[in-house]
């Protein structure tokens, strides 16, 4: 299986992706990294392991049309069977959303559909789950639409918590889950395609 990962910022889960495929935990590799920030530290992380990578932002392309196009273009190129977002901030537009129509996954720090959309991400989702008193949090995989945070749900992955918890912490933690849960998400997914 053949993943295309588009990322904005630090790339962790990203990371957990590769190590998973170069492990041999997943029968996969990673073909590609698109970022639409040019010295994301996922960028970095792609180089580091013989990745290739495209900058594509509205830098490089203003307009959105052709924006989007880009992406579409390097995705095909790529060869993608999956298309992963690892934290990308940018919407996705109607071109690369069709061509790859329920093969793009989205992971989100949260049990979507609460603490998702436009706003919410890092540790802002986190903060507001502790300031709203909420018992558990955690992560969820979703397939993606046109909008934040709203495609169908694949998988989730609970996570306690504490009375003691900052923003923080539970962020900590919940990252620490959500890496464990897009690589058996992925795993499954390969197992599927074996199948069939």
């Amino acid at each position: 299986m053949r993943i295309a990962a588009l990322a904005s910022h630090g790339g962790t889960i990203l990371q957990s992706v590769i190590d998973a495929c170069e492990s041999g935990e997943l029968a996969a590799e990673v073909t590609l990294v698109v970022s639409n920030n040019s010295s994301s530290g996922a960028m970095e992380r792609a180089r580091a392991h013989g990745i290739a990578t495209a900058h594509l932002s509205s830098r490089t392309h203003p307009d959105p049309d052709a924006l989007d196009a880009a992406v579409e273009q390097a995705l095909q190129n790529a060869e993608a069977d999956w298309v992963l977002l690892c934290g990308y901030m940018k919407k996705l537009g109607p071109r690369t959303l069709e061509r790859f129509r329920n093969r793009i996954l989205n992971t989100h720090p949260a049990l979507l559909p609460k603490y998702g959309g436009q706003g919410y991400y890092g540790s802002r989702v986190h903060a507001a789950v502790i300031a709203a008193g909420d018992t558990e949090s955690g992560a969820t995989v979703h397939l993606v639409d046109g909008e934040y945070d709203t495609g169908p749900i694949l998988a989730r992955v609970k996570v306690p918590v504490r009375s003691t918890d900052t923003a923080e912490t539970l962020e900590e933690r919940v990252k620490e889950a959500e890496r464990k849960l897009i690589v058996a998400t992925l795993e499954e997914l390969v197992n599927r395609r074996e199948a069939s």
